[in-house]
């Protein structure tokens, strides 16, 4: 009996575990609308929750790190300085007026 009981090639045992992950759709036309529109009710609420979690997770990124900053002075920035990004260009080419060439 022992040995009968766990064999998995049954077709019994077969039969119950197609069953258990292949659910059947209803017959009643109705009642697959209502299946139909729970689980578009169900994906837009999970999608609706990960959006929540998205912007909470996103809120609290900002708000950490403002909270980290708090309290440093800025530094303070000379009006008189421009950054950006600088050439050293040879003096013989400026004297001749060479611009066609590139750099």
């Amino acid at each position: 009996m022992f040995a009968h009981s766990f064999r998995f090639d049954h077709h019994q045992f077969q039969q119950r575990m197609r069953n258990a992950f292949e659910p059947r759709k209803p017959r009643h036309p109705l009642l697959r609308f209502a299946v139909g529109v729970v689980g578009l009710g169900l994906l837009a609420l999970l999608v609706m929750f990960s959006v929540v979690i998205g912007t909470a997770m996103i809120v609290a990124g900002i708000v950490y790190k403002l909270w980290k900053g708090r309290g440093k002075p800025m530094a303070a920035r000379d009006p008189r300085i421009v950054e950006g990004e600088y050439r050293v260009v040879d003096a013989a080419r400026i004297e001749r007026g060479d611009t066609t060439r590139p750099l």
